[in-house]
This record gives C-alpha cells, structure tokens and sequence, in this order.
C-alpha cells in the first residue's frame, strides 16, 4: 500500500472522527432533552401548574435546535460512507444499510411528526394530543439510539451473518439486532444521555438560583436534573462494569488497552494513571492498586485474563488515547456520583437552595455529560482498531479510492463550516437559556443582568423545600 493511501486513510480517520464528535453530542443530549420536556408535559397536564409549561416551552426551543443540529451532521456521516468508505459500504452494507434504514423509517419520522405538534400546537391542540407527543418524541429519539447502537455495536462484536466472497449477508437479524455487547452498550449510552441532559438542566437551575431569577423553575429543575443523577450515575456504575466484563469475553485487546495490562501471565494491578509505553510495553510512573484488576475482570483477585502482549502488535488498539479515555469517563461518572449523593444529602437536610458553594460547583458541571460521552466514544472506537468490523473489515481495507489532498480539503472545509454553523446554534441556545423561561410576552427583569453579579444569600431562597415545586424523574417519586 503506498504512502498516499496511508494517509488518505488516516486523514478520512480524522474527517470522520471530527463530524461524529461533533455528532454525537446532539442526539445524546436531545435523547435525554425529549425525556425531560416529556416529563415536564405530563406534570403540566396533572397539576396545571404554570411554571410547567414555561420550562417545557424554553427545553422544547433548546430541544428543536439541538435536533436540528444533530440532524444536519448526521447526514454528513452518512455520505462519508460512500465517498471516503466505500469498502465499508461494500462489505457490510447488506447489514448496517437495513438498520440505519430502520433508525430512519421508525425513530427519525416519528421525532419529526410529533416534534411539530410539540413545537406548534401548543395552544392549537388539546392538551392531552400535545401530552402526546412529547411523549412520542421522547419514544423516537430513544429508538433511533436502539437502531444506531445496534448497528455499531454490530460493528463490534458481529454475529448472525455468512461472507460469500469477502461481502458480509445477514441470516438472522434476530442475532444481528442484539448481539452480544448490544444490551450492555444500549443500556450505557441511553443512561449516559439521561445524565448529560440531567447535569446540564441541574447547571441551569444552579446559575439562576445564583442569580435570583426564575426561582420557581429553578427549583424544579435542581430537583428533576437531581433525582435523576442520584439514582442513575451509581447505576451507570454498575452498568459499565457489566459492559466491561462483556468486552473481556468480546474484545479482549480492547479491554487490555483500557487497562493498560500488558503481561496476560500474572494478575493485573488496576492502574489508576500512569503513561503506557507501547514500545516497550509497560506503565511508566504508574500509581496502581494490586491485583484489583484481576478482581474486576474476572472477581478474582489472583485471575488472571490476557494482556496486550498476548496479541500480535499489528493486532493491538493504540494504548496511549484508549487508556487515558477510559480514565477521563470513569473519573466524570465518579464526579457525577459525588455531586449527586452530595445534593440528595443536601435536599434531605432543606439545604440544597441555599447552600452557596455546591450551587457554584453545579453550575459548572454542565460539559461533564459530553466529555464523558467523547470519551467513551474514543474508547469504544480506537479500542476496536485495527478493525472496522471486529476480525472481518479492518480499517485500512475499507477506504476509497480517494487521494490524501481531496480528504484532507474536506476535512478542512468541515471543520470551517462546523464552526460558524454549529457554534452560531450554540450560541443561540445559550442565549435561550440565559432568558430563561419567561412567559409569553413577558419582559424580563430589568435588573437581570445586575442579579448576576448579586451574592448568594440564604434569606434570599429560604430553605425552598417548604412547597412542592418539583418532582423526581424515572418514577423515583414526588417530593415534598
């Protein structure tokens, strides 16, 4: 292979790298974004609370232009298949073409019929169609993420299918849909959504109440944004120890880079960071914790289950960026973790309004969610190299035809247009935010900004646990 292929191949890496990045952040937080409005419509039409409806109109604004900017990068990818992928497309494409299919005929039409009705109908429907479809909306984006997941977790761990002449046929979709590592990711990545969008409302909730605006829903939304990470980031815990003891039985090289284990002979240290050398294959200044790793591969604290040298090096994930991803994920769900035992506590004391120094620590989590979610992306797809498709497409194999200079035009031409575009769309749900949930046609305050710079005080919120202004989502129940 010449050297203008090899970069032509590491330059499509990077094109494709930077669309899904920047992809994959929209439809993560508008899956867990439609949860939330859906939510919010529900209590709205039980309690006819007013505040309700204002929440649900601003997230349904921040929702409409987050699913437009996930739809528009979305295409991109899926052009990036026949023109740098084509090998790809050529191979597999009798399988991932059908599910993607899918995603499109039973998610994607359904988001986007309901998602007028949620965004136009509100005062020209009943209430209860308008209920309806939130609901329906929240529905199509959990199902688009069960036909996206499936497909790449496809590409992971491949099963129900028979390659006649290097081309992958399905046999049993029944095997393809749920593949082995499917149930473990779909379960990850949906709660990984629900918890980007739950730290991202907490963050609104939090720099309100520390502005002293829109103090009703700001209550609110600390208590749902809350309740949701206090339950589901010690889930989320358990869920990826589940997911990590699937990819041990699936993708063990993968599971090694994450650990950084290189000597399959002897029990593995769980290495809490240190600097992987691939060359000489060992941590460098790694500070580790004996025989731990053993014990949560194989819950056994003298197991042993094997190490990157037990694999050819041409078959082996690049160590350095796998590791470090999967230490920046779980550090985040630790964090989340803490924030979230820290609130409850806070709540069960009557202090959580009022404590001045974990509102300001909350404001500023809100980019967790995505990083977390970057980096797991990082994990589970260099962690699968040298393969596309794991031991039937390798990576090198699947690109097109195409000349380093065209691929590395585009890639810049992406990045420029992703910029303006998407940083303009940013920017305007940022200042969507910012004017919060006002009442239509209301004025906002006119010490607004001023409020902004006001310092916290407690007599200013009370204890806010004196009414009902919220409830817990996911059926943890209502607080009073």
């Amino acid at each position: 292979m010449s050297a203008d292929s090899l970069d032509a191949v590491t330059l499509a890496r990077l094109q494709f790298a930077f669309t899904v990045s920047f992809h994959i952040l929209f439809p993560a937080f508008t899956i867990g974004l439609a949860g939330f409005v859906a939510t919010l419509e529900i209590l709205w039409a039980r309690t006819g609370r007013a505040h309700y409806a204002q929440l649900s109109r601003l997230w349904t604004k921040v929702f409409a232009v987050s699913f437009a900017m996930g739809v528009v990068s979305g295409i991109v990818l899926s052009y990036q298949f026949g023109t740098n992928w084509s090998g790809y497309s050529e191979v597999v494409g009798n399988i991932t073409g059908p599910l993607i299919g899918y995603e499109v005929l039973t998610a994607f039409f359904l988001e986007a019929t309901f998602l007028g009705i949620l965004l136009f109908g509100r005062d020209k429907v009943p209430r209860w169609l308008h209920v309806l479809a939130a609901i329906l909306v929240a529905v199509g984006t959990a199902t688009s993420a069960f036909w996206i997941l499936s497909a790449n977790s496809w590409m992971q761990t491949p099963t129900g299918h028979t390659v006649i002449d290097g081309i992958a046929y399905p046999v049993s979709w029944a095997e393809i849909i749920f593949n082995p590592s499917f149930p473990y990711r779909f379960a990850h990545m949906l709660t990984a959504a629900y918890l980007t969008t739950s730290v991202v409302v907490m963050a609104v909730a939090a720099r309100y109440l520390l502005r002293g605006v829109h103090l009703p829903e700001a209550r609110t939304m600390l208590r749902m944004g809350l309740g949701m990470v206090a339950v589901l980031a010690p889930l989320q815990l358990l869920i990826g120890d589940l997911h990590g003891l699937n990819t041990a039985e699936h993708q063990p090289a993968k599971l090694a880079a994450m650990e950084g284990h290189w000597d399959g002979s002897h029990p593995a240290p769980f290495v809490i960071i240190g600097w992987p050398d691939a060359q000489a294959e060992i941590n460098r200044y790694a500070l580790e914790i004996p025989n731990l790793g053993s014990y949560l591969i194989t819950r056994d604290w003298h197991g042993t289950f094997p190490g990157l040298k037990d694999f050819p090096r041409d078959e082996r994930p690049p160590v350095a960026p796998v590791f470090f991803a999967f230490r920046v994920m779980v550090g985040i769900g630790l964090v989340m973790i803490a924030s979230g035992l820290v609130g409850a506590w806070l709540w069960w004391r009557g202090r959580l309004f009022s404590t001045g120094w974990y509102l300001r620590v909350v404001a500023q989590l809100w980019p967790l969610g995505f990083i977390a979610i970057l980096s797991g992306w990082i994990v589970t797809e260099m962690g699968r190299q040298p393969y596309l498709v794991t031991g039937l497409l390798r990576t090198a194999d699947a690109i097109s035809p195409v000349s380093a200079g065209a691929v590395l035009t585009t890639l810049i031409a992406f990045v420029v247009v992703y910029t303006v575009v998407f940083g303009m769309g940013i920017a305007y749900v940022r200042r969507l935010l910012r004017k919060g949930p006002l009442p239509p046609g209301a004025p906002r305050h006119p010490d607004e900004d001023a409020l902004a710079n006001r310092p916290l005080a407690a007599a200013q919120y009370g204890s806010g646990d004196a009414r009902d202004d919220g409830a817990l989502v996911g059926g943890a129940g209502a607080a009073r």
